[in-house]
């Protein structure tokens, strides 16, 4: 039997367990290497037949959390985590090679990313964003908005938004794909040489919002960054607003002990 959520619709029970499972997952209770229950456990924990806790773990096996081995069940699959280099992610070496940052070091974690990209186009820029860009509220900037995915998880959401000045001669920066390096190697190509990254950050619990964009559990914590990238000249050429999956994050920083 189903049980009635929003607008009157009938979860099926199957589905229900299958979505306690994986929040298990999601929040750690169950951790890389563990077994999930056996079936004669699911049984007798909610009270349901075989059949339908078989259903149940073909939605978790599907949601890639898992992998089943023969003869020993479902174990919970290792996840490691993306790890970020201020020092090394941003290099001018990875532009040149044509690999993004998000691709970099993805592939240094031997991660599978995937990128898809929400919305492309002119907007107002907002009041924070503004200020970081140096020009006045609702003025008109392009904003890039993508989800990243790693191992066909969702991690991170990312909005970039870059002065209509800047852009506007720029036809590969309106482009799902803006080629070979990202949008910083067609900026530099354009002249606009960086000179340093800025980020600032704050962890948080993550809103109902942001938790189905990321299939968070409830109240997870997420990590906001702001980015700014700034050029050899001084000036602001695109603030990146991202929210990450805390869990899916090491921030590995080199600090300079030298003036």
């Amino acid at each position: 039997m189903g049980t009635a959520v929003g607008g009157g619709k009938a979860v099926p029970r199957y589905v229900q367990i299958a979505e306690e499972i994986v929040q298990q997952i999601r929040a750690g209770v169950l951790g890389a290497g563990d077994m999930v229950p056996s079936e004669s456990e699911l049984v007798d924990r909610y009270g349901v037949s075989g059949g339908t806790i078989r259903k149940a773990m073909v939605e978790v096996r599907a949601s890639g959390l898992v992998e089943t081995r023969h003869g020993k069940g479902s174990i919970v699959k290792a996840r490691p985590p993306v790890r970020h280099r201020s020092s090394d992610r941003f290099r001018r070496t990875h532009r040149q090679e044509g690999r993004a940052a998000y691709l970099a070091e993805s592939a240094q974690s031997g991660a599978e990313a995937k990128v898809s990209v929400l919305f492309i186009g002119p907007m107002e820029a907002p009041e924070d964003i503004a200020g970081r860009l140096g020009v006045e509220a609702g003025t008109q900037v392009l904003a890039r908005r993508r989800l990243y995915f790693r191992n066909g998880t969702p991690v991170e959401t990312a909005t970039s938004y870059l002065p209509w000045d800047v852009v506007k001669d720029i036809p590969e920066l309106f482009a799902e794909n803006p080629g070979g390096g990202g949008i910083y190697a067609r900026l530099e190509e354009h002249g606009h040489v960086f000179a340093e990254f800025v980020e600032t950050l704050q962890a948080r619990p993550a809103s109902k919002a942001e938790t189905s964009e990321l299939a968070l559990s409830p109240g997870a914590p997420v990590v906001h960054l702001l980015r700014d990238a700034v050029t050899e000249m001084g000036r602001v050429v695109e603030v990146c607003d991202t929210l990450m999956a805390a869990d899916q994050f090491v921030f590995e920083y080199r600090i300079p002990a030298r003036d």
